[in-house]
């Protein structure tokens, strides 16, 4: 599926970026790969294009527009905005995704959508993790330097003049990733809904520690793995993954928001309310974490949804056993306490027998059976 990613930069060496993109970088210190001699390392294969840069280099052209304009000139400025468009591993395979077409789609992504901006746009055939999903870099100067139309995504008439910058807002970045969608369902490729967010949200920071993490615990598991024992632990699990499966795990036994709360106090961590949003502090953090950082699994009405099932669920089950009716060995226990029970009658009233007629041979009758029968309920 294919997805959108948008990095800032603040960096005001231009050739720092089309140096990533044309050499060979470590995958966690981000720093350029050297041979023998100290020489950086080419990347294999990637398409490499310029846009609006009238022939000259993209770091020159970019410094010449920021003069010309005196912007971009502080330390806090935006220098570049960068722009990652991957796409499904499938694509390839299924659907005739090429790196040449790929980068005809960037090219023709950024011109529509960053239109007098100086960009780069560069295609390689593989991410990091070497999964196979080719993915296109777009980077563009912040400045403009052509007046443009006025685009759906801005919101103000300075979007559109030269020598204002590029602003990456919320709408904006909403509007780009329909973009993507657009694209992806109109040339035939595999494409999730970017719009309504994700079960399990992984920054880049719980990204590429969950990287370095796994590559720490396959070095530690190594010289086991080669005396044929098998590790106890060969995943690695980032304390926000571990935080999930927590909260997953309350989930799934609790029937009320306090259950869910009591569950989670049990494992320590404390969940909380404000302004309708969840967070949860666990006991290794002074700051809690909040929902939106873990996922839309865990927010407030995800949650409140999953305990209401819960709720019902529970109450389906409650009255099946009750409207279940008895067991052979219920009806026999009854039958036997039945057997087993005392046959005490009531007693006669001998005053009314008399005065209905009854003589005396039924009066001592009768006194005789009330007494036997206040002897047996004396037992009883």
């Amino acid at each position: 599926m294919a997805t959108l990613k948008h990095i800032n930069s603040k960096n005001a060496d231009y050739g720092a970026a089309e140096q990533y993109l044309l050499f060979e970088h470590d995958e966690f210190t981000m720093k350029p790969v050297l041979d023998e001699t100290g020489r950086l390392i080419p990347r294999e294969d990637y398409r490499l294009s310029t846009l609006n840069c009238g022939g000259e280099d993209f770091a020159v052209a970019c410094m010449r527009a920021n003069l010309r304009y005196g912007k971009n000139q502080r330390r806090e400025d935006v220098k570049s905005h960068h722009y990652i468009i991957s796409f499904d591993p499938r694509d390839g395979p299924d659907n005739g995704l090429t790196v040449d077409r790929a980068q005809a789609l960037g090219e023709k992504f950024c011109a529509e959508h960053f239109p007098g901006h100086q960009a780069l746009v560069c295609t390689h055939p593989d991410g990091h993790n070497h999964s196979g999903n080719i993915h296109v870099h777009i980077v563009i100067n912040s400045l403009r330097i052509e007046e443009v139309p006025f685009l759906p995504y801005m919101d103000r008439p300075a979007d559109t003049k030269a020598g204002c910058k590029h602003r990456c807002t919320d709408a904006a970045l909403r509007y780009f990733k329909s973009e993507v969608m657009e694209m992806c369902h109109r040339e035939g490729l595999y494409q999730i809904d970017l719009l309504n967010g994700s079960k399990n949200r992984v920054t880049d920071r719980e990204y590429w520690a969950q990287k370095k993490g796994q590559a720490a615990l396959d070095k530690q598991n190594a010289p086991m793995i080669a005396g044929g024992i098998t590790p106890r632990q060969t995943k690695f699990e980032t304390n926000k993954e571990k935080l999930r499966q927590t909260i997953r795990a309350a989930l799934s036994a609790a029937t009320s928001f306090e259950d869910f709360s009591s569950l989670l106090l049990r494992e320590g961590v404390a969940v909380k309310e404000s302004r309708g949003r969840l967070s949860y502090l666990t006991p290794d953090r002074t700051k809690p974490i909040t929902a939106r950082k873990l996922g839309d699994d865990f927010d407030r009405a995800a949650v409140l949804a999953v305990l209401e099932q819960n709720a019902a669920r529970a109450a389906e089950k409650t009255a099946a056993i009750s409207s279940t009716p008895p067991s052979i060995q219920d009806q026999l226990r009854t039958d036997r306490a039945a057997r087993t029970a005392p046959n005490v009658q009531r007693l006669v009233d001998i005053e009314q027998k008399k005065a209905e007629g009854k003589g005396r041979g039924y009066e001592r009758w009768a006194t005789m059976h009330n007494l036997k029968q206040m002897a047996a309920t004396l037992n009883v």
